[in-house]
């Protein structure tokens, strides 16, 4: 994540949060921005996280340089590490804030930024940084999850009541949980061309026994430990008893023989 200083990440950086977003790669997270991608093209990935996309958006560009950017200085580390580990050599990570990109005008051929701004209070603040630093004629693009629009099997009650909290806890904090569904109306209001910007969607899906092992527990854990249960408990909108609920709700879905979760994300591609 890179937020300004009234924001604050719903998620945290806790190894749940971490799990989930250790797994993503271009392929599975970047789809929507690969066929646009070229050798030598720089590019800034903003609220990079642990890196793991960017190192592959890294591939896609080099020998062109590469910028990872996010406010938490211990997620970089790790960043770093997996890019060493990697070998690729052509990428940096460095902290900063997405409202105020240390960077001059047009300074990149694309501008990425993945599931961040659904955690800010102001996303069309920061998409007219990633339009200010982008080249003329370059591209921004953004994707991010949809909450309204996650669908699982079978149905469950418990499930229903995360997400009613989930979208207060959003709330509470200032951000938009179903953001997916907003990304065209906030790059137009952010003064991109209209003739200028793509709109798509994505989705994740967990279907097999593996995957609902992996993403039940993922969200077991981050329902009674991560900046979620935090923000839930904070605001007042959840105790810790019903946070178990909420977690076991979770595990219950893990062991459905049948068990299908699909997360929608809303895709955008805009030139600068």
């Amino acid at each position: 994540m890179s937020t300004g200083p009234a924001d604050v990440y719903l998620h945290g950086h806790h190894d749940s949060v971490l799990r989930s977003h250790r797994w993503r790669t271009a392929a599975n997270s970047a789809t929507h921005l690969l066929p646009h991608l070229r050798e030598g093209m720089s590019l800034l990935d903003v609220g990079c996280g642990p890196g793991t996309v960017t190192v592959d958006l890294a591939r896609s560009v080099a020998p062109g340089e590469v910028v990872g950017l996010d406010s938490a200085p211990e997620v970089l580390e790790e960043a770093r590490a997996h890019a060493a580990d990697a070998g690729v050599g052509t990428v940096r990570f460095e902290v900063g804030d997405a409202y105020r990109l240390p960077f001059d005008d047009a300074s990149f051929d694309v501008v990425h930024a993945h599931q961040l701004l659904q955690h800010l209070t102001d996303p069309v603040a920061a998409l007219r940084e990633m339009r200010r630093v982008a080249r003329p004629g370059g591209l921004v693009a953004v994707r991010d999850s949809d909450y309204g629009g996650f669908a699982w099997f079978p149905e469950s009650d418990g499930l229903e009541e995360w997400r009613q909290l989930y979208r207060e806890v959003a709330a509470a904090l200032g951000a938009q949980a179903d953001a997916g569904r907003r990304l065209s109306s906030w790059v137009r209001e952010a003064g991109f061309d209209p003739d200028g910007v793509e709109v798509g969607a994505g989705t994740w899906c967990y279907a097999t026994a593996v995957e609902r092992a992996w993403w039940s527990r993922l969200w077991a854990d981050r329902c009674v430990a991560s900046g979620f249960a935090s923000a839930a408990l904070a605001h007042g909108l959840a105790d810790e008893v019903a946070l178990e609920q909420l977690a076991e709700a979770w595990r219950a879905w893990g062991e459905e023989q049948d068990g299908w979760f699909v997360v929608l994300h809303g895709e955008v591609l805009a030139r600068a």
